[in-house]
């Protein structure tokens, strides 16, 4: 059972995130200017449970709890970043696969991916604790986003699956292009546009991410009990 949610009909044309439009110029198609009212794509996703779990979070009056320092929480993120960045940028382990088969690249996507997801998941639930040890709306912050990533995440994860299909895509028809050659310029084309893409989607995890930072930020900015 699904159910309607009630928010602001009134929108403007979003750009897709950089994540869509590149797997977009990769699979050749045209990325969305913008799409259904946010209003309209939750009341499909969210079923009876979670839009009960929801409003129940909305509607909450949490006790007050102690304020949070949002630096160590900062610190946190930026090292995960950084350290899961150098692992995507990194060219040694790339440079060591040849052209003539995906399969390598598939594995380090994958893995990849695997350590990005692990990494944002723990910190996103770290993030969430923090907030709620913090002021009565960061409380009431820290349960929709947990209401939301149950919701949203299985989305996301499909959207994200479709990264090594488009890779592998791309591959061949870089490959096929330049079959006549011998030419290995395509390879390093390839490894660029991977490390992009990843990147992109490096991005796109740590966007929850840093709304619930912004949210500690604020309350610690203006001295928030």
């Amino acid at each position: 059972m699904s159910v309607s949610v009630a928010l602001p009909q009134h929108r403007t044309a979003v750009s897709a995130p950089a994540f869509v439009q590149r797997l977009s110029r990769l699979g050749g198609l045209d990325a969305p200017v913008a799409g259904p009212a946010l209003s309209e794509r939750l009341g499909q996703w969210i079923d009876w449970n979670r839009a009960v779990a929801l409003s129940r979070a909305l509607d909450a009056s949490p006790a007050p709890g102690v304020a949070t320092a949002a630096g160590d929480e900062e610190a946190a993120c930026a090292r995960v970043k950084a350290s899961l960045r150098t692992a995507i940028t990194r060219t040694d382990k790339l440079e060591t696969f040849a052209s003539d088969a995906f399969a390598p690249f598939q594995r380090h996507i994958l893995d990849l991916q695997r350590a990005m997801q692990a990494g944002t998941g723990q910190l996103r639930g770290r993030l969430r604790d923090a907030l709620a040890a913090g002021s009565p709306d960061q409380v009431r912050l820290a349960e929709i986003d947990g209401v939301m990533e149950m919701t949203l995440s299985p989305r996301e994860q499909t959207l994200l699956t479709a990264t090594p299909t488009l890779l592998v895509q791309h591959f061949e028809r870089l490959k096929q292009a330049h079959a006549d050659t011998s030419d290995d310029a395509w390879l390093a084309r390839f490894r660029h546009d991977l490390q992009d893409i990843l990147l992109a989607e490096l991005d796109l995890r740590f966007h929850p991410l840093d709304a619930l930072l912004a949210a500690l930020r604020t309350s610690h900015d203006s001295g928030t009990p």
